[in-house]
């Protein structure tokens, strides 16, 4: 087999290969220029680089956002934002403000730089990749490793050229691409990819446009997505008054990819994702017909400047149907003021539009909950069920062009439909040449000295780091919950205003863990060992386990409550990594069959764990079943340094272990040294 070569993704990775081999399959560390923290997942990041004894980040940048927890409908959110204040001040991290914007598009806007790597403990950071940039979502630990300097580790990802040709045609827009390709491939075609877009048709695709696209390589699960640095992002960072920034990147013109797909942009029609999966898609003329109740625009996945105005374009001089709550949510700042003064507000509150503050609010459920049983018609990137903070939603995803005109006809509207109809030819947009740039929303680094000087604001509703302990040599317990194919994290550790504010509180966001598939799980989990004490207990689960956020609160709850061992047929790329950061076992089926023999309820045992998982073991074990007297082969895939940190109870416990070992112990580190070895006051943020 001939592996890939010469293109973008492998001249990124080269350029910050820290360790391993350029292979398929194989663990590379890389050397970390940028991380983006957002509140929900934030508050654990700062407490982890506090307790990995960081007196200042040695990224070239790092920034904190605060987007996703904005409804304070008590002080919990105030709380939280004022710890991560603080520990932005004390770190040397930059701090968005409460309604500066969206961490992707925010950062894209101010931060993002061509060529360089950019890790965030939130899943959608791959939406960088629009840029040139190598942008991995990843848990926060990972983040918080990162920050610290040391290397980021993940498998080398198979490269799948994407060629784009033609060019989108009157009614049609980039999100429509990424919908295109989940319609393909489904919410897991892309594990262990990156998805590389390459092509004459990327010529009429802006930076913004690209974005979407990036974005949404989530939902497929990618490792991340990757355009190139061409004038399309030039164009961007002028825009930005950032043109300096700009370094022209791309794949060689011979380049050789493991994987090719290619799409005629011209060909292509509105769709739209059906509830509850991203993966669900069908063309909108299929679906045309079915009433909504809300339509909403914004989020990550639909960001630019561009999706808001041609909504507003769609919709002025007209008036959005009675029963749809026509939402608008500016996914920036810096969006809404352009909106604003290139008279968009205006055409959006006219049609009855309710403008909300720049954040992500309804797509992570932080408000905007539609009635149970309407259709909401969205432009986010995830319609998980009860993502949207109501248990029975029934939520759509489409392109900005389809929510607005549905919008205004009260159900799911073809446009091209409605344009025929009524007359209208497609919006051609003008926006400004240079955005409405305002850096007053972010608070700098402090200068070390004063830095030093900070002491945290930490209110009652943080409860601190749980304290891990190591695996047993003989894991027992019982099947406390057997789960189905594409569990996600938003069924494991929910989103949505009731369990949000606890994301800083561990023990209370565990009452919360997996209720959406089995209510009474807490409850039993937490009196499993007598005495309300928590015991030991796996999961079993089929496919694509833990798709979707990267929130490590999918692992820390589970753990907190006795979760030792997930057996499942395969996994999602972040979740796993969390899973194996808090020691929680990660096992495979070797024989995907098995799944289907094990039952809630039953008694399993691992034996003999501390050999099976040393260093260079066999990654191969058996799980014996004395419910039913079987026994069922495993395997994992752990490297040496991962292993440790399982046996340890999770990364923080490894690395305290190995910092009592000295530099000098021989054996396999935990996850790497650190990038740029040398006093970790280095960096000013």
């Amino acid at each position: 087999m001939t592996l890939s070569h010469g293109t973008l993704a492998h001249r990124l990775i080269a350029g910050h290969l820290v360790d391993g081999r350029m292979e398929p399959g194989c663990e590379i560390g890389l050397r970390i220029d940028q991380t983006l923290t957002q509140d929900a997942t934030g508050t654990l990041v700062m407490q982890e680089v506090e307790a990995l004894g960081l007196d200042r980040v040695r990224t070239e940048v790092s920034v904190q956002y605060v987007d996703h927890n904005l409804l304070q409908a008590d002080e919990r959110n105030a709380e939280d934002h004022a710890f991560l204040r603080s520990a932005c001040r004390r770190f040397g991290i930059w701090y968005s403000k409460p309604g500066n914007g969206v961490s992707h598009p925010t950062h894209m806007q101010y931060f993002g730089i061509p060529g360089k790597t950019l890790a965030g403990s939130d899943s959608h950071t791959c939406a960088a990749g629009s840029l040139g940039m190598l942008a991995l979502g990843t848990g926060g630990l990972e983040v918080a490793l990162a920050m610290a300097g040391r290397p980021l580790h993940v498998t080398m990802p198979e490269i799948w050229g994407i060629r784009l040709t033609g060019r989108l045609p009157d009614w049609v827009s980039a999100k429509d691409v990424v919908l295109e390709m989940l319609r393909r491939h489904g919410v897991k075609g892309a594990v262990n990819r990156i998805l590389e877009y390459h092509g004459p048709g990327l010529a009429s695709l802006t930076a913004m446009d690209r974005h979407v696209i990036a974005n949404m390589g989530a939902e497929l699960g990618a490792t991340t997505s990757v355009f190139p640095s061409d004038a399309a992002v030039r164009d961007f960072l002028h825009t930005e008054d950032r043109e300096a920034d700009f370094r022209e990147l791309s794949a060689d013109p011979d380049a050789v990819y493991d994987l090719t797909d290619e799409i005629d942009l011209s060909a292509l029609e509105p769709l739209v994702a059906r509830p509850t999966s991203p993966g669900n898609v069908e063309p909108v003329r299929e679906v045309a017909g079915e009433p909504i109740g809300q339509a909403v625009i914004g989020s990550s996945a639909n960001p630019g400047l561009r999706d808001f105005a041609v909504a507003a374009a769609v919709v002025a001089g007209r008036q959005t149907h009675p029963a749809v709550s026509f939402d608008v949510n500016p996914t920036s700042r810096e969006i809404l003021a352009d909106l604003t003064r290139t008279g968009s507000t205006f055409d959006l509150i006219a049609a009855g539009a309710r403008i909300h503050q720049a954040g992500c609010l309804g797509c992570i459920g932080m408000g905007q909950a539609p009635a149970p049983g309407r259709n909401s018609l969205r432009t986010f990137p995830r319609n998980f069920p009860g993502r949207s903070g109501t248990e029975d939603d029934a939520v759509w995803l489409c392109s900005p062009e389809t929510a607005a005109v549905s919008a205004l006809a009260g159900e799911i509207t073809d446009p091209r439909e409605w344009a025929a109809r009524e007359g209208v030819p497609y919006p051609r947009v003008r926006l400004p040449e240079r955005a409405s740039v305002n850096r007053a929303m972010f608070e700098p680094p402090l200068p070390p000295e004063q830095a030093a000087r900070i002491e945290l604001e930490r209110g009652p509703n943080i409860s601190g780091l749980p304290d891990l302990d190591p695996l047993p040599d003989v894991l027992q317990g019982p099947v406390l919950l057997k789960c189905g194919d594409n569990v996600s994290t938003d069924e494991i550790s929910p989103a949505g205003a009731k369990a949000l504010p606890y994301r800083s509180n561990i023990p209370k966001l565990a009452e919360f863990t997996f209720t959406r598939i089995d209510p009474d799980y807490p409850r039993r989990a937490a009196e499993l060992a007598g005495d309300g004490r928590p015991g030991p207990h796996f999961v079993v689960g089929g496919e694509n386990y833990g798709q979707g956020s990267s929130r490590e609160h999918a692992a820390i709850t589970p753990r907190h409550l006795g979760l030792r061992a997930v057996i499942a047929t395969s996994y999602a790329r972040i979740h796993w990594q969390n899973l194996a950061n808090f020691g929680v076992l990660p096992l495979e089926f070797t024989d995907p069959t098995d799944y289907h023999r094990i039952d809630a309820g039953d008694l399993l045992r691992l034996d003999d764990l501390r050999a099976a998982l040393a260093p260079g073991a066999e990654p191969r074990l058996r799980v014996h079943n004395a419910t039913k007297n079987e026994t069922y082969r495993v395997h994992h895939h752990l490297s040496d340094g991962r292993r440790l940190t399982i046996l340890a109870g999770g990364t923080i416990a490894a690395l305290a272990r190995e910092e009592r070992a000295g530099p000098g112990h021989e054996g396999p580190q935990i996850l790497g040294t650190p990038a740029d070895p040398g006093d970790l006051s280095h960096g000013d943020g």
